[in-house]
């Protein structure tokens, strides 16, 4: 082949999806042509193999799936199905490492200069007195707020702020850039299931498109969740009109997860050239000068504070063996002892509510109310499928399991934290509801709802409608539950016992267990429960 051919079918393989997934799929399975396995070493689809093989990738385990839900299979066919899956999901991960090695290698020469150690440390010591210098600093230079120093995130709304970008807006962007977030995963779905919309790639928008890719992935789940159940309640004689829907949602989610990979990539590749634009030319140094003048500020205005600084860098430099580096990672302990009180304070208020280090945990169940009734909940979320299984076990000998759709493992443990406080204010009507979770994500969510009541944070917390629904009920019932983090894992009966009954109801959910053998599991939970006298074990408190 002469470089020319060679070349033109590295662009036909750019250009065209289904070919390049061929022909990836073929080099995984050995039969690849030379010629066309050679081509696909290019670093310029190093990014592309990522795609088609996400793509890929939920197709094999669709595939696995509605096999498994059909009529009875040879089992010949199932070890090929979930032999191929793993063979895709292998090869994704390589091609996900060899981007990642490829990526570091191109970002090798956009280093960016690092600031003195004083500097570093002084900033890191005192942010908010650097952050008001350096805000001084850029109005005396008649620069926006920001300007010299390039956000962690949302480049591409700052690049354009700052004309960095070329042109005006189409409008069809500018309409996607503006609208809320529900309307954008709409059309990320529609995007995915109706007609691909060639404005997402925009530069304004893509970085949107990337945060928001995982949302529409998890509708994506939802309807695989929905797709399952219908077949699982569906009599044998419908089952294959029902396969075909749930096949039809993988075919979608796979197609979801293939523009979720791409959203990143062109996110990444922005956030790579922003990041090469504040590291090298006038940027860099308009950002060191802004910087330096304004820690000349903070040390004119705090002289002993900035004596101490270089007395402990000078001190530091002696001994660090990173020296000849320029100390890259020190400053963050140097500038420990020199934190004020109003940053520590900040700092602690970070630190969602953690006990400090060394500090008995299992304190949290020492200050429980007067004749509390105290559960513990726990969830179990599949793989592909929307489909949760949740379960709990309370010390008054009561039990609950049953199954939901979830976007997230951490909106699966809500479900079931609503689901065992409801069935307790029922159960019982006047004492107060303590529900313990493994959780600090579903603690946190379903505290802050319960706190504001108020739908909008219900909106902003839970994905799916029936999470919302179970919250709406719970809200009913606010100043009677609480909700409590608890270590997960580590011996509790009534913890294991959730654990267990969620893993059990997402079986069952799923149909890979039979109702007889569901029922004999459900008793043998019972009965540990009951051999161990269903408490949790409180300590002394600290």
């Amino acid at each position: 082949m002469t470089t020319t051919e060679h070349i033109e079918l590295i662009r036909r393989f750019a250009d065209d999806f289904t070919a390049l997934q061929e022909a990836v799929l073929a080099r995984m399975n050995g039969i690849c042509d030379p010629v066309a396995a050679a081509a696909l070493e290019h670093a310029s689809l190093t990014g592309s193999l990522t795609l088609v093989l996400a793509h890929a990738d939920v197709l094999a385990r669709g595939a696995v799936r509605c096999a498994e839900l059909s009529a009875p299979q040879p089992p010949e066919r199932l070890r090929r199905l979930r032999a191929h899956a793993r063979r895709v999901r292998r090869a994704r991960s390589q091609a996900e490492a060899r981007y990642k090695e490829q990526r570091a290698r191109r970002l090798t020469g956009h280093t960016q200069k690092l600031d003195p150690l004083e500097l570093r440390v002084a900033r890191t010591a005192s942010p908010a007195a650097f952050a008001e210098a350096l805000r001084q600093e850029l109005r005396d230079r008649g620069l926006p707020d920001g300007t010299p120093q390039a956000p962690e995130s949302d480049l591409a709304r700052w690049a354009w702020e700052r004309n960095a970008a070329d042109g005006e807006l189409p409008q069809p962007v500018r309409e996607l850039r503006d609208c809320d977030d529900d309307t954008f995963v709409q059309a990320l779905l529609r995007d995915a299931r109706d007609e691909e919309n060639p404005h997402l790639p925009h530069h304004a928008v893509c970085e949107r498109w990337s945060r928001n890719a995982r949302t529409a992935q998890a509708w994506g789940r939802y309807a695989i969740g929905r797709a399952e159940r219908a077949v699982l309640a569906s009599p044998p004689s419908a089952r294959p009109a029902r396969l075909d829907a749930l096949s039809d949602a993988y075919q979608d989610t796979a197609v979801l997860a293939a523009r979720s990979r791409e959203a990143q990539l062109r996110a990444t590749e922005l956030y790579d050239r922003m990041r090469a634009g504040t590291t090298t030319g006038p940027v860099a140094e308009l950002i060191f000068q802004c910087r330096a003048a304004a820690l000349t500020r903070v040390t004119d205005a705090q002289p002993e504070w900035w004596r101490r600084v270089r007395e402990l860098t000078a001190e530091h430099r002696m001994h660090c063996h990173e020296q000849t580096d320029g100390c890259p990672r020190c400053h963050h302990a140097l500038a420990a002892p020199l934190t004020g009180p109003a940053e520590a304070a900040e700092g602690d208020a970070d630190g969602d509510g953690e006990l400090p280090a060394g500090e008995d945990r299992y304190a949290l169940l020492t200050d429980l109310p007067d004749a509390a009734i105290v559960a513990v909940a726990d969830a179990a979320l599949g793989d592909d499928s929307a489909v949760s299984g949740y379960g709990w076990a309370a010390e008054d000998g009561s039990t609950g399991h049953g199954d939901s759709l979830a976007s997230s493992s951490g909106e699966a443990e809500v479900i079931g934290i609503c689901a065992a406080a409801l069935s307790l204010v029922e159960r019982h009507e006047e004492a107060p509801v303590v529900i313990l979770c493994d959780s600090t994500e579903a603690v946190d969510a379903v505290n802050a709802v319960l706190r504001s009541a108020g739908p909008a944070v219900i909106h902003r917390t839970l994905l799916f409608p029936e999470s919302r629904h179970l919250m709406d009920r719970l809200l009913c019932h606010r100043d009677r539950v609480q909700v409590r983090w608890l270590k997960g894992h580590i011996g509790h009966d009534l913890n294991e016992a959730a654990d267990a009954f969620a893993r059990l109801a997402l079986r069952r959910a799923t149909g890979r267990i039979p109702p007889a053998a569901a029922r004999k599991e459900e008793t043998r939970i019972l009965r540990a429960i009951d051999a161990e006298g269903g408490r949790l074990p409180v300590p002394a408190a600290a």
